[in-house]
């Protein structure tokens, strides 16, 4: 029988999944066949799955996906494009940010590293790690922007501390002397404390030229490379000769 009392104040505590649940359970046929341990159970079973469905709601939000349907379920493994399935499976259960290690995708405009990037982005959500998309201009607009306004260490810390960030459009154009060292200190923060995702048209070879000191471009690409997994996304020769990949 329904106490009204009882689930007032389950609301009031702001149960309401807990509270939803007992109303069901009070008004089923089902109500005196369950013992006490299986009634709270059931009420204690709604109101986590609700708190835990909020909470992946909410970090996917904060995430930003460019494709937030993006799902590793749903990742096309057609013959042209070579994809390692059983590596991204095994990205998809998030070990690699456990690892604190990174992911590397290559590949030619139109190829499909934003939409696996997403779904591994997904994939972390709903293992209740933080995540943020961005695309690399962006990112530094943002850092020279925050530098003016005298935030800049704040906004370092939130890209410090994200445990995923995926940075789309990689190494697209030169940068700055002013940009290479923003990126290396966004590099060196996140060094063997968190992970990210770099979504690039060229291969690590390719992005030396594109730092504009040495010295700076030796120092991001060690940090990068030794600590990824790289994927190539479609295997044509003569764009491996062009942009310059390398077989695994």
């Amino acid at each position: 029988m329904l106490n009204q009392m009882t689930l007032n104040r389950l609301h009031e505590m702001k149960l309401s999944a807990m509270a939803e649940k007992y109303r069901t359970i009070a008004a089923s046929a089902a109500e005196g066949q369950l013992s006490f341990d299986e009634w709270f159970g059931l009420l204690v079973d709604a109101e986590w799955d609700h708190r835990h469905t909020n909470r992946i709601a909410r970090l996917m939000k904060k995430a930003t996906l460019y494709f937030p349907n993006a799902s590793v379920e749903d990742i096309e493994y057609r013959s042209d494009r070579k994809l390692n399935r059983s590596l991204l499976q095994e990205l998809g259960t998030c070990r690699y940010i456990l690892d604190k290690r990174n992911v590397i995708l290559m590949g030619a405009t139109g190829a499909g590293k934003t939409y696996i990037a997403c779904a591994l982005g997904t994939a972390a959500c709903r293992n209740l790690y933080t995540v943020k998309y961005i695309r690399l201009p962006d990112l530094l607009n943002e850092l020279a922007v925050a530098r003016g306004e005298g935030c800049y260490m704040d906004v370092m810390k939130f890209y410090r501390k994200v445990s995923l960030l995926i940075l789309d459009e990689w190494m697209l154009i030169p940068l700055t002397k002013t940009e290479s060292r923003d990126l290396l200190e966004i590099v060196e923060a996140r060094y063997e404390r968190s992970s990210t995702i770099f979504c690039s048209q060229f291969a690590p070879p390719g992005w030396h030229e594109r730092i504009a000191e040495d010295a700076l471009a030796d120092a991001v690409l060690d940090r990068i490379e030794n600590s990824s997994y790289k994927i190539l996304i479609d295997g044509d020769d003569s764009m491996r000769k062009r942009k310059g990949f390398q077989s695994e």
